[in-house]
């Protein structure tokens, strides 16, 4: 930050301490909560939850972006990027539920395991330490590549829209 730029507005370091928080608290959820609950024992309800998590998720994610491009939406990169930590989350935590069966995954052992395949996934590496190798696995992981391709780049686009959009006008007020 040069001498001559204002520091930024207090609303918007709240928007991203609001976000630090709320990441930590999406990781210390996920690294703590029992999802062993889930799984084999729980068929229906795992698979009933896994979707309607997606779809809450979609959802969401779909109100954000329309209210971007509307010029309604309050301080929505801050909201995307919290979507897209969330959708991290479940996608991770499904992977975990999934890996318990070795079946499943190859290579997936932890919670940790997991974040980083789903990571890994999100960012179209592949690096393949970690592959799944059964069907349930096989249709989330296809889930996340067409969740990435729909939402995470509808997001992506969005907050670089917002982003730019937000420069522009603070760029008009020197002026």
């Amino acid at each position: 930050m040069s001498e001559s730029s204002p520091p930024p507005p207090p609303a918007d370091l709240r928007a991203w301490a609001w976000l630090l928080v709320a990441f930590t608290l999406l990781m210390v959820g996920y690294f703590t909560l029992p999802l062993e609950w889930f799984g084999d024992r729980r068929p229906l309800v795992s698979w009933l939850g896994f979707a309607g998590a997606l779809a809450a998720l979609s959802w969401l994610m779909v109100v954000k972006i329309v209210g971007v491009l509307r010029g309604t939406a309050k301080r929505p990169v801050a909201w995307l990027v919290f979507l897209i930590a969330l959708a991290m989350n479940i996608f991770s935590a499904s992977y975990f539920v999934l890996g318990s069966h070795k079946a499943e995954f190859a290579g997936l052992e932890t919670r940790l395991d997991a974040l980083y395949f789903t990571v890994v996934t999100m960012a179209t590496v592949g690096y393949g330490d970690i592959t799944p190798s059964g069907q349930a696995a096989r249709l989330v992981v296809m889930l996340q590549i067409g969740y990435n391709f729909v939402f995470l780049a509808a997001a992506a686009g969005t907050a670089s829209r917002a982003v730019r959009s937000t420069v522009e006008q603070r760029f008009r007020g020197r002026d």
